[in-house]
């Protein structure tokens, strides 16, 4: 007899993005000659650049030729992305790293899940907090939760590591032993940076502890100010003990195309592993569960790192910032208390008169016909934060700041 994998049921009720879309569709309901003005999920809404388009185009054009038409391709990925992200890694951030060392995916949230596959199920698992969901769910569903804990607002048997407004929204290292750290830098949902400081605390505790950091620098072409590390492995050391990934979903807008790539340096090891083992094992499941990214994705991926795709990339980039900060100003001209938006496409807010997350999540869409992302659902220190995503048309933005400015006078 088959029998469903019962740790799906551990999952707390409801995935945040789909609630969110069931209250908008009842609301919806309700207000059929209202306009939705929606600044929450973090989805791309400007078109793509040229010059990536092109380069797409003649891939199909490729396909559509017999004579150059080709099929599968390496299931790390094209040799010639993966030449071009090593180098790139090499000129902009002083990294030097392998070919072998990139695999080339869909995007950084299935990389994100599809990782902790590679650890054992007794492995305990931190994550900053608040977290983007993808880090905890998984590895539920991968059976190191016995679930969740409504009393905590969290996960049983995770440690939580507390971003605050007293600690900057930035997490510290454990002061127990972990096995799995969950990072992200820009943070998604705060906006909040590392410094190299911070970062080399944790690379430290994790060569101590043989733990791995998971680094999600989905959001490091948001980064404004200098001095912050785009890549974990600008910090001595991190090869010894962690991975990244990274996406051109939000810096060249293909969250739709879907591209992204990870990093599993051969030197990475653990406490019952030899050097090249994490990656070789990576490797297999790869080729054994993938069969590659679209080579059309692909296509556009070379023309972004090209010196031309990467300047019409930086005024995407550029376009959403602009965004960014008109949100920003418009939350606190009403008497918000903002963070974030300064290396990031995400402003963290403080919820008025302590109202919980979902109670102004309700409020700002009955009254302002705005939509925005509940922070509670990003963890236990989420609660009392809404996060407000600057993707979307400018006009759509100026329209929903000047909607709350009008009702929360």
């Amino acid at each position: 007899m088959a029998t469903i994998n019962t740790n799906y049921n551990l999952l707390s009720a409801g995935y945040l993005f789909p609630e969110i879309a069931r209250r908008c569709n009842v609301w919806q309901e309700h207000n059929k000659n209202q306009t939705l003005l929606r600044l929450g999920i973090g989805n791309t809404t400007e078109a793509l650049p040229p010059y990536l388009v092109e380069a797409m185009k003649k891939k199909l054009d490729l396909l559509a030729n017999r004579e150059t038409y080709s099929g599968y391709g390496d299931e790390q990925g094209d040799t010639a992305l993966r030449k071009a992200l090593k180098d790139m890694y090499q000129r902009e951030y002083g990294v030097s790293l392998e070919m072998t060392d990139f695999f080339v995916s869909d995007g950084a949230k299935s990389d994100a899940a599809n990782l902790q596959s590679l650890f054992g199920q007794d492995n305990i698992v931190a994550v900053a907090d608040p977290a983007y969901p993808v880090y905890v769910d998984s590895n539920v569903v991968g059976g190191r939760s016995h679930g969740f804990i409504e009393s905590k607002g969290g996960y049983s048997d995770f440690v939580y590591l507390p971003c605050t407004a007293q600690t900057g929204f930035l997490p510290s290292p454990p002061s127990t032993h972990v096995d799995l750290i969950y990072l992200c830098s820009p943070n998604n949902p705060t906006g909040a940076v590392m410094n190299k400081q911070q970062l080399k605390a944790f690379v430290d505790y994790a060569i101590k502890e043989k733990a791995v950091i998971i680094f999600d620098s989905a959001y490091c072409q948001y980064i404004s100010e200098e001095g912050i590390p785009h890549s974990i492995f600008e910090i001595e050391g991190a090869k010894k003990c962690s991975i990244e990934i990274n996406s051109f979903s939000k810096n060249a807008g293909f969250t739709g195309v879907r591209l992204g790539w990870s990093i599993v340096p051969k030197e990475l090891v653990v406490s019952n592993s030899k050097e090249g083992q994490i990656n070789a094992m990576w490797n297999r499941r790869q080729c054994t569960f993938f069969n590659g990214a679209s080579n059309i994705a692909q296509a556009g991926g070379i023309a972004a790192l090209s010196p031309e795709g990467q300047k019409e990339c930086d005024v995407l980039v550029q376009y959403y910032m602009d965004n960014a900060r008109m949100i920003r100003e418009g939350l606190e001209s009403v008497g918000l208390k903002c963070f974030g938006g300064i290396n990031s496409p995400y402003i963290w807010a403080r919820t008025p008169n302590n109202m919980t997350s979902w109670e102004f999540f309700d409020y700002l869409l009955d009254v302002c016909h705005v939509v925005v992302t509940p922070g509670s659902g990003f963890g236990p220190s989420g609660e009392h934060y809404i996060r407000v995503s600057s993707y979307g048309h400018k006009e759509n933005v100026m329209q929903a700041i000047a909607s709350i400015k009008e009702h929360m006078k």
